[in-house]
């Protein structure tokens, strides 16, 4: 089914803004995009200001847990799906204060799944066998791997080691108990870490574009040898966009990158590329800027992505590699300078190292 009216959460965030883009972008008919973001830290309209004048397209400034806004909306427009992007993500943020993740994580989530619940009843017999409820999650809910484990599937326990991933964790099990207990027509997406435009600048591969282009040192954790499965945004956006079209209600599907490296070999690609796209005016590479800092507490060592069953049941497989992702998205830092000023100006100070690496 194609969905014209959907209410995306956090969709000023990296990933939901970038969906947003690909929604409005494929769909160049009848359609209507809710953006409902409560603009925390990593939330910029700018983000999609593109659309700023499109009737298909408004932003509202507010909260998922906030179900008098939530209800008004989904009746008044009539919403078909939710996709629940809105979430607080930033490892390092979690270690150093858990309880805004659980209050957005999973009281939000808890509350944004009984505005839908109460929503959804109420629809007549067609509309309500249509709704979906699509929730965005992370891998790292499954916890840490070892070099020699299988990589994680949808069947895998959960095991999250950071408050970051025991909110996410906790939100995912109430999205599935709303399913199995209530009937509620949810889907969940379980994806590796993601790269791309818009990206917030504390993230491990803006934080090392940027810091290099400023020369700073480039932060690098413990050994540098945590390995994780990188997933192009693009790609995620049509992932989840074939989820919601036709994913089999109550399953959930693990979304991964077929990139699996050490955050040490992210940073040396990322010198190498802006050494031939951006040299610096002293002659050296960039590579001289890499430091080894104190690793993170409870740091994972490695997550794998097995994303089989998106692949066989709806067609899906990531289109960038590793190589044409990093040069494209090296790229669009390049071209987006005044983006990044505005970011690391008013949003925080880059003096934090990069998240989920």
């Amino acid at each position: 089914m194609f969905y014209q009216k959907v209410l995306v959460t956090g969709g000023a965030g990296f990933i939901g803004s970038n969906f947003i883009r690909h929604f409005l972008n494929q769909n160049k008919g009848p359609s209507k995009v809710l953006n409902l973001d409560l603009l925390t830290y990593a939330g910029n309209p700018e983000n999609l200001k593109e659309f700023s004048s499109d009737n298909r397209y408004q932003f509202i400034h507010g909260d998922i847990a906030d179900q008098t806004l939530v209800a008004k909306l989904l009746k008044e427009h009539q919403i078909q799906a939710i996709l629940n992007f809105a979430a607080e993500s930033h490892v390092d943020r979690s270690i150093d204060s858990a309880e805004p993740f659980f209050q957005t994580n999973v009281i939000g989530t808890l509350r944004l799944l009984e505005t839908a619940r109460t929503y959804w009843k109420s629809l007549p017999p067609k509309e309500a066998s249509e709704f979906r409820f699509l929730h965005v999650s992370t891998d790292e809910v499954y916890g840490s791997l070892s070099s020699e484990d299988p990589a994680f599937q949808e069947t895998t326990p959960f095991a999250p080691n950071s408050p970051y991933a025991a909110s996410k964790a906790a939100s995912d099990h109430l999205v599935r108990s709303f399913h199995h207990t209530h009937g509620l027509p949810t889907l969940t997406t379980n994806c590796s870490n993601n790269y791309g435009p818009y990206q917030f600048p504390e993230k491990l591969i803006p934080l090392v574009i940027l810091n290099a282009l400023d020369e700073k040192n480039l932060p690098i954790y413990g050994d540098g040898k945590n390995i994780r499965d990188w997933l192009f945004v693009e790609d995620h956006c049509v992932a989840i966009t074939s989820v919601l079209q036709e994913g089999k209600v109550g399953e959930t599907y693990n979304v991964g990158g077929k990139a699996e490296t050490t955050n040490l070999q992210i940073v040396d690609t990322l010198c190498a590329l802006l050494d031939e796209l951006q040299p610096r005016q002293n002659g050296k590479s960039y590579l001289d800027l890499k430091t080894f800092v104190k690793d993170r507490p409870g740091h994972d060592r490695r997550y794998s992505i097995n994303f089989e069953k998106i692949h066989h049941q709806l067609k899906w497989t990531p289109q960038e590699n590793l190589a044409t992702g990093l040069r494209k998205t090296v790229q669009w830092y390049l071209s987006h300078r005044e983006w990044c000023t505005q970011i690391t100006e008013t949003k925080y100070s880059r003096d934090r190292l990069g998240g989920n690496h």
